[in-house]
């Protein structure tokens, strides 16, 4: 048992340490994703340790872990509700409430069926959906009469993504910012009651032993869009599966660059990934916004079949009140702004190789 305590003490050590190296090989980013799970199997091997209490060097091993969970601690406590983040509501000159869904929908799920009626159940005015290739473009053809407005990529690739609305999309782009076959949905809507707004939807690729082995080109897109953002002078909401943490460095990163505020600072996790397996699932589905717009709920639903949860989110916006947000803002240094452009160049640069046709095996 005292073996097992030294191996899990080590373990945990590494998986703390090798985020610290700025590196962007998977090896050095994917422990970033674990951080839930590390800092609890941490506060489990202080309780194993004294129940073993076999050696005299045993406080040594126990204030080293204790260390890593105050380490890891006070990054993850600022994304619960214990971080003091003041609330606010609806005001008269507010526009009415909006709602949306994001989910990446696993492009070889073929039970469209559980998400058509997970869109109908909660009726958001918009909807994104990543992974969604030809037959799931088909397949959400029965909605677009309640969502006439609709922007779609259709890919093969895992990176197809839709963007269907209820409310009026004036005019929508769609950019490759590192690849070609990697895209991003940049969509302007107009409500009924007057208030702009823009909608970004991103899905870059993860770094992972099976697909990128960097995460050149998923930091490289996501800077490219914090560099976007900063062009648009309207309210701006950007959403998808980041493949990323919010705690990251190249998550603090794009927030600091695009100028957004992290809805997940003083509310909760929100954890999406893996769907199936509630013990290793990581909150690896974003969201940003701009300081007018006001997030009144943010949750996952159930899961329809995907891999992910899809994540809903209830919103207002209100220009009169925005100057209260303006300090949750964060703004980039100017070596982190060199920082950033120096990881868009390098993302534009990594050669994904990806298949244009993926299947599942």
């Amino acid at each position: 048992m005292w073996i097992f305590y030294l191996s899990l003490t080590v373990l945990l050590l590494i998986l703390t340490l090798l985020p610290k190296i700025q590196h962007s090989h998977w090896v050095f980013r994917v422990p970033e994703f674990g951080k839930i799970q590390i800092t609890s199997l941490i506060l489990f091997t202080i309780g194993l340790g004294f129940t073993i209490h076999s050696s005299e060097k045993f406080w040594y091993y126990q204030c080293l872990l204790f260390v890593m969970f105050i380490h890891h601690s006070a990054t993850l406590v600022k994304y619960t509700p214990l971080y003091p983040v003041k609330k606010y509501s609806r005001k008269h000159h507010s526009s009415e409430k909006l709602h949306f869904i994001s989910a990446n929908v696993y492009q070889f799920n073929k039970d469209y069926g559980r998400f058509i009626q997970l869109v109908k159940k909660y009726q958001p005015e918009m909807f994104l959906t990543m992974e969604s290739n030809g037959d799931w473009e088909q397949a959400l053809k029965t909605l677009e009469k309640d969502y006439p407005y609709h922007h779609k990529i259709t890919l093969e690739n895992t990176y197809g993504m839709h963007f269907y609305s209820k409310i009026k999309i004036e005019i929508s782009h769609t950019h490759y910012f590192v690849a070609d076959d990697i895209p991003s949905i940049e969509a302007h809507l107009k409500t009924k009651d007057g208030f702009s707004f823009v909608f970004f939807g991103v899905h870059p690729p993860p770094p992972s032993p099976t697909e990128e082995k960097t995460s050149k080109e998923r930091d490289g897109d996501l800077l490219s869009t914090a560099k976007k953002v900063t062009e648009i002078k309207k309210p701006v909401i950007v959403v998808g599966d980041f493949n990323n943490v919010a705690w990251s460095k190249s998550s603090i990163l794009f927030r600091k660059t695009s100028h957004l505020i992290d809805p997940r600072i003083g509310r909760s996790f929100v954890s999406t990934f893996h769907a199936k397996y509630r013990l290793l699932r990581f909150p690896i589905d974003l969201m940003f916004h701009s300081e007018d717009i006001f997030i009144e709920n943010l949750k996952t639903l159930d899961n329809f079949g995907s891999d992910h949860l899809p994540v809903y989110c209830e919103f207002f916006i209100d220009h009169e009140q925005e100057e209260k947000q303006e300090e949750r803002i964060d703004y980039a240094t100017q070596e982190e702004k060199a920082e950033a452009k120096e990881m868009i160049e390098e993302g534009k640069k990594e050669d994904g190789q990806r298949d244009a046709i993926v299947t599942e095996d």
